[in-house]
Parts: C-alpha cells; sequence; structure tokens
C-alpha cells in the first residue's frame, strides 16, 4: 500500500501589516499575485506601500513599486506622514520606484499589442535589486489604452501567469467595477488571493472595512474588518475571529473600596475578570470606576480610561471632592485617559481605536464609561456584539475590563440597557432608594462568577475621603438610608439607652433590697447570738442545778449507807 504525500502547508509572504497577517493565517501567497481592490479612496495604494517598505525594513525583501497614475516624487511625498522613508530605501537599493505613463491616445491598439515592453522594464528592475515583492498601482491604467476585451483578457492572464513565473509575491491594486470586483472583472479570477476595501459611509459616519474574498490553497478570516489609517500606517483589526480560548487567572486583586472586597468574599476581583457596574444616573458609578483605576495605579498597574461623556480634566477635578487625585498616575504615565464622543466614529471605528490603543499601551485594567453611549451608534444588537468582542479581547489578553452601564429610569434594574450582563463575571448594580423624600445609594453584587460573595444591600457614601459601604442598617420598612437611617438609629439608641437605664435601676433596686436584706441578717443574727446567750446561760444554770442535785442525792445515799451501817454494828453488839 502506497503512503499519501506529507501534507503540505502553502507557504505564505508576511506582510508586516498589522492585522493582516493574522487574518490571513501569515500572510498573502508567497510567489503569487494578490489583487487588492476598492473604490476611491479606500486604502489601496497605501495598503499596498506598506507591504513593500515593510517588507525592505522588516524581513530584508527588496520591492519593486512601479505606478501607473501618480509620480514617484508625488508617492514619496504623499505616504511621509506614515513615517515611510522611500529615497533612503531607494539609497539602499532595498526598492524600485518606477512611474509608467499611460496615455491612451498614444497606444496605437492592434492585434499584436501586448505588454512585452513592460515585462522587459519590470523584470530589469526585479533583478537589479533581487526584488521579492512587486506591487502594480492599478491595473486600470495599464489598460486603459485597450478596448478589446479579447486582447485585454489576454495580456491579463499573460500578467499574472508572467509574475508567477518571475517567483515574485506580487500586489496588483484594482478599481471597484459596478457589478464586480473590478472593472474588466477578470482578475478576480486570475489572481490567487483576492482582498476587497470598502470605504462606506453610514448615517454621516465613515468607516474602512476589509474583506478576504478568496484565497486558494489556504484558510482565512471571512468577515469584514474594520481598519484605520493614521500616522503608523495600516492598522487591521481582526476582531471576528476571537474565541473562548482565553486563559484564566486565579490571582485576586482589591478593588480600591475594601468593605466591597469584604463582600466579594474578602479578595475582590479576579485578574482578567469583566465587571459591570449598572445604575441609574447619579449613583456614582464613574466614581467607583475610577477609585478602581486609582487602587490599581498605586499597585503600579498600567490602567486605561475611555470615556463617553467626560473629558480628562473634568474627570480627574471631579475626583478631587472625593479625595481621589488621578493626576499623578497620569504624570508616571501609569493612567491614560481617551476621551471621545460616541458620535465622532461608528461602532466598528470605536472598537478599532480601543484595540490599536489598548494593544499600544498595553494595559493591565480598561475601563469605559459608559458603554451605553454607544447605543446612539446603532442598536442593541450591534452594541452587544461590539462588546462580546471587546470582552473576548480583554480576556484573551488578561486585561481586567470594568465598564459602567447607565440604567434608563423607570426600566427593570437588572437588566443592562446593552444586554451584555450574561457576558459578565461580577455584576455590581448601584440603585437609588427613595424614603422619606430622599434620594440615597445604595449597592449589591447581583452575581460573581467563582466566589463566594454577600446577598446584602448596602448604603454607600461618597465622602471626602473616598467611597465607603455602610453595613445594612434594618428598619420596620426594610433596608434604611440616609435620614431614615440616622432617626431610627436614634430611636435605637435612645430604646437602648433607656434599657440601659432600667437594667441600671434594677440593678440599684436589687442592691438595696441586697443591702436591706443583709441588714435585716445582721439584725436577726445579732438578735440569735443574744437569745443563745441567755438560752445558753439558762442552759448552764439548769445544769450547774442538776450537777448539785445529784451530788446532793450522792451524799444523802452515802450518809444513808453509813447510817445503816451503824445500826447493825450496834445490834451485834447487844447480842
Amino acid at each position: 500500500m502506497e503512503k499519501s504525500p506529507p501534507h503540505t502547508v502553502l507557504p505564505k509572504c508576511p506582510t508586516g501589516i498589522k492585522g493582516l497577517d493574522e487574518i490571513t493565517r501569515g500572510g498573502l501567497p508567497l510567489g503569487r499575485p494578490t489583487l487588492l481592490c476598492g473604490a476611491a479612496g479606500c486604502g489601496k495604494t497605501l495598503m499596498a506601500m506598506e507591504f513593500i517598505v515593510r517588507g525592505a525594513t522588516e524581513f530584508n525583501e527588496p520591492g519593486v513599486y512601479m505606478c501607473f497614475e501618480e509620480t514617484a516624487q508625488e508617492l514619496t511625498q504623499n505616504v511621509r506622514s506614515l513615517g515611510f522613508d522611500l529615497d533612503a530605501l531607494v539609497e539602499q537599493k532595498k526598492l524600485v520606484m518606477s512611474y509608467v505613463r499611460v496615455e491612451r491616445s498614444e497606444i496605437e491598439e492592434t492585434g499584436e499589442y501586448d505588454l512585452e515592453g513592460l515585462f522587459i522594464r519590470l523584470g530589469h528592475a526585479i533583478d537589479t535589486i533581487g526584488a521579492k515583492r512587486v506591487v502594480l498601482d492599478t491595473i486600470e491604467s495599464l489598460f486603459a489604452g485597450l478596448s478589446n476585451t479579447a486582447i485585454l483578457r489576454a495580456e491579463l492572464r499573460r500578467l499574472f501567469h508572467w509574475l508567477k513565473e518571475k517567483k515574485v509575491t506580487a500586489i496588483i491594486t484594482g478599481e471597484r467595477g459596478d457589478a464586480t470586483l473590478t472593472r474588466q472583472g477578470l482578475e478576480e479570477y486570475v489572481s490567487d488571493c483576492v482582498i476587497m476595501l470598502d470605504h462606506r459611509v453610514t448615517e454621516q459616519l465613515t468607516t474602512r472595512r476589509l474583506r478576504v474574498v478568496k484565497y486558494r490553497g489556504s484558510a482565512h478570516g471571512t468577515n469584514e474588518y474594520p481598519f484605520l489609517i493614521d500616522e503608523n500606517g495600516i492598522d487591521v483589526l481582526p476582531i471576528s475571529s476571537l474565541g473562548l480560548q482565553h486563559a484564566i487567572s486565579d490571582e485576586r486583586f482589591p478593588s480600591g473600596i475594601p468593605e466591597l472586597d469584604a463582600m466579594l468574599g474578602g479578595n475582590g476581583f479576579y485578574r482578567g475578570s469583566s465587571i459591570l457596574l449598572s445604575g441609574t444616573a447619579g449613583t456614582g458609578k464613574t466614581t467607583v470606576a475610577s477609585t478602581f483605576l486609582e487602587a490599581a495605579c498605586r499597585r503600579g498597574e498600567r490602567s486605561m480610561y475611555f470615556s463617553f461623556e467626560e473629558s480628562m480634566g473634568q474627570t480627574i477635578r471631579n475626583m478631587h471632592s472625593v479625595g481621589l487625585d488621578l493626576q499623578p498616575a497620569v504624570d508616571q504615565k501609569l493612567l491614560q485617559f481617551h476621551a471621545t464622543r460616541p458620535t465622532e466614529h461608528g461602532l466598528e471605528m470605536h472598537l478599532a481605536t480601543m484595540f490599536r490603543q489598548i494593544r499600544d499601551f498595553k494595559p493591565r485594567n480598561v475601563v469605559l464609561d459608559p458603554a451605553t453611549s454607544l447605543l446612539t451608534q446603532g442598536n442593541q444588537n450591534d452594541v452587544r456584539s461590539m462588546m462580546m468582542r471587546m470582552l473576548d479581547h480583554m480576556k484573551g489578553q488578561g486585561i481586567t475590563c470594568f465598564l459602567t452601564v447607565l440604567n434608563t429610569g423607570g426600566g427593570p434594574l437588572e437588566q443592562s440597557d446593552v444586554g451584555i450582563s450574561s457576558l459578565i463575571d461580577t455584576w455590581l448594580l448601584v440603585r437609588d432608594i427613595e424614603l422619606n423624600g430622599e434620594r440615597n445609594r445604595a449597592m449589591y453584587i447581583l452575581k460573581s462568577r467563582g466566589m463566594a460573595h454577600s446577598n446584602q444591600i448596602r448604603e454607600f457614601l461618597l465622602t471626602s475621603q473616598g467611597v465607603r459601604l455602610r453595613e445594612t442598617y434594618l428598619g420596620p420598612q426594610g433596608v434604611l438610608t440616609g435620614s431614615s437611617r440616622m432617626v431610627q438609629e436614634m430611636k435605637d439608641n435612645a430604646d437602648t439607652v433607656a434599657r440601659q437605664q432600667e437594667v441600671e435601676r434594677k440593678k440599684r433596686e436589687l442592691e438595696r433590697e441586697r443591702a436591706l436584706m443583709e441588714t435585716r441578717i445582721v439584725a436577726l443574727k445579732t438578735e440569735f447570738e443574744a437569745k443563745a446567750d441567755v438560752l445558753q446561760r439558762s442552759i448552764h444554770e439548769i445544769e450547774s442545778l442538776e450537777q448539785r442535785a445529784a451530788k446532793d442525792r450522792q451524799q444523802m445515799a452515802e450518809s444513808r449507807k453509813a447510817a445503816a451501817s451503824g445500826a447493825d454494828t450496834q445490834q451485834g453488839r447487844k447480842k
């Protein structure tokens, strides 16, 4: 029986573009052409250029960039804002920039028209520096002078086949057609890999997205992925590839509120867990979140604060009122604020931006305050999907995520408006308790996975020394807070004092009775002793009289005996 040939993995060429290599499971097909298509302004040229630059600078793979729309000087100047110094790469012979001018009016189309001249020029550039990577930008300009479809299709196939023979990893950019991925509708079929870029506008918000349409011989991410273009180049976020394979930690750390730690079994939260704090407006959610971050920074842990309602300065100023000073942590670069309005980006762009900032700063703790602000950018399902991706990403990185959620008034408190409660490890709920014309704050733990926790509702106060949770105080009407608690405490204290006074009175009365009884006992004892003395004397006198009478009787008996003896003697003499 013949053995089956060993399984071989398709060789790949890493792009160096953040996120793209993860989606493509290692990069573009090595030595094969890849089609990069999309409408104007979607970022085709920049992505292709970064592919060339990263190859030259990070993988020691020289490249050739052949453009048909912009001159080499214009392109060099345009990408300088991304930190790409093309002139230096050209001097180091790691890059060849070639501009080919194509004018339809100058082309004489014949049945023998071909791209032989292009192949010669491109082949010379490849051989000059030993290029491993090639970019042709854009293919529509190259074939602008052709109207014969048969010739165009033949030359397209010939071009792609020629690139494969040169064994270079190539990117060909193409403009999107009306009903096809490209203008000609053929490039996507002859390419080994097709990546489509999209720049869409939804409710006046723009989002760039990427999708791998096909990839011959390799598995790849099939969803749409948002990507950013900034001063660092292209940044693709593979947010849909996340799963539930993240590692867990048994480490526990304090929350910054000692009483809350006691309610959580005495050890606080799990490292890398997700924490949700929900409640209505004004219940102190931001203060609790800031306390959490301040405690983390005091432990030397890098933390990040995403705020959707307040600026960094406003948050720092407001926290001074509860004794929290976040400015030192900011100065020491332990705490980083990112404040933005939800309306600035779409949901995907918000998520992509947060991922990038988290990746760059590498925090151990992250706060989103409040997550419900994102509802303005999508419905509940969209926000829930975004938050699920965010939480999965955090857990995958071992980052502890603290989210605040604003519950709408009149709705059920034990339900978050963003619908993510089932994804949360620890859920804290803060609520207002209205009693006797007052609104006071209370907190309880709705759930905390993997740990024993308190089921009490505790009043919590925002004091000048920070957040404090008070022991549960029950009255006739249930849990009491605020002035109702104070009144009940005063009443209970008064009752306690009254009971103590009654006890003291009873004790004094008992002492008086004891003293009176002891006095009576002393008097009776004295009387008893006096009577006993009299009786003892009487007894002694009686005993003395008895002794004397006995003695007299004895003497009388002896005298009688003597008299009897004398009479007998006299009688004997007479005889």
